[in-house]
Order: C-alpha cells, then structure tokens, then sequence
C-alpha cells in the first residue's frame, strides 16, 4: 500500500514539474525600444548612446565615417542628430522580434560613398597601431560560418538599457573574442565603435 502511494506521489511530482522544465527552455526576453515597443526583425531604429560623460554629452546616435581608408566606411557615434537607421536580422529571421542573447547582424538603411561595400557591421582586423578591434562595415547578412563569424553581434541588458557585444555562439569556434562594444576616441576625435572593456550603454528609437 505504502509502495502504491509512494509511486502516485511520485506521478504528480512528476506531472507538477513539467510546466517548470519547460520554463528553463523559454525564449529570451524581447529587446524593446524607448517607448516600451517590441524590437523587430527588419524594421528601421536608430541606437542612440546613452554616455554618462561630459566629453560625450552631444552624442547622439551612430553613423558611418571613412577613417584612415576611403572604404568600407567604420561605425561611429555622431553628434547632434539621431544617425543613420538601422535594421536587425537575428539568425533566425522568422521569429520576427529581436531578443538578447542572440546571434544577429546589424545593418545601416542607407547609401554611402562606398557603393561595392555593403553596410552590414563586422568587426575589423586588428589594428595594431591603435591596438584596437574596430567594428567596421562590409559583412554580409545571415549564412553563419567561419567565414562570417565577424559579422554577428548580440544585444544583452545593461544598466536598465542594452548593450552591444561581440561574442558570437552561432558558430563553434574556440579562438573568435568575447568582448562589450564600446567607445575608442582616436587622436582626431573620431568616436569609433570598439571591443573595450567599458561597454557602450544604448537604446532603441523606431525611425
């Protein structure tokens, strides 16, 4: 009798824990933008900085700049105005919002003066005059693979906004960096985006 009770017991244990199994599986939490709104594949946002710097007061947005080469144009943050919009495509595009925590690429809504170079973000070669990882432009969207490993980037939650890192997990690979997106000032002022330690504190703005 006693063996009969234990094993119904056990059932219900059993039956009550799936919701909570299930749970450990859930989707990541949706990015949203200044005004509360879900962040969504395809559509058209600025990132605007937010800086808790005197230096960095006016900044108001990211844009694109030729710095030290004519092309691909390299992602900085400009002043004055909300920048240039941008789109994001998670790995999986069909979900049709974008969370944290996932793999995806980021992309400027607009024509530049480089007209062969396409504006979807990757990170740069390693510039050791600066000793710097810059993100520049010149990736390619979707088709994870060693190939395009410079070309995703993450949105994670940070100090009641987001951040950007570099930390790509949709393709296994030991030797790619992990590391937030931040702020290099170089010795003309350009405010270039970067891997740096002190992340760069965003949000999002419907364009």
């Amino acid at each position: 009798m006693k063996s009969t009770m234990l094993l119904a017991l056990a059932l219900v244990l059993a039956l009550c824990s799936q919701p909570l199994l299930g749970g450990a599986d859930a989707s990541p939490e949706q990015v949203v933008d200044i005004l509360g709104k879900k962040v969504r594949v395809g559509e058209n946002y600025y990132i605007i900085p937010s800086v808790p710097h005197p230096k960095f007061r006016a900044a108001r947005g990211l844009g694109l700049a030729s710095v030290g080469k004519a092309c691909p144009l390299d992602v900085v943050v400009v002043n004055g105005y909300h920048g240039l919009p941008l789109t994001f495509a998670p790995v999986n595009p069909k979900k049709g919002v974008i969370r944290v925590s996932i793999d995806l690429n980021i992309k400027f809504s607009t024509l530049t003066s480089c007209p062969r170079q396409s504006t979807v973000w990757k990170l740069d070669r390693f510039d050791f005059s600066n000793r710097q990882w810059f993100v520049t432009t010149g990736g390619v969207v979707g088709n994870p693979s060693l190939e395009t490993i410079n070309n995703w980037f993450k949105i994670e939650k940070y100090d009641g906004a987001y951040k950007l890192v570099y930390c790509p997990s949709v393709v296994k690979s030991p030797k790619h960096l992990c590391k937030n997106v931040g702020l290099f000032v170089d010795e003309k002022g350009n405010k270039r985006l970067a891997l740096t330690d002190v992340p760069l504190k965003v949000q999002f703005q419907h364009a």
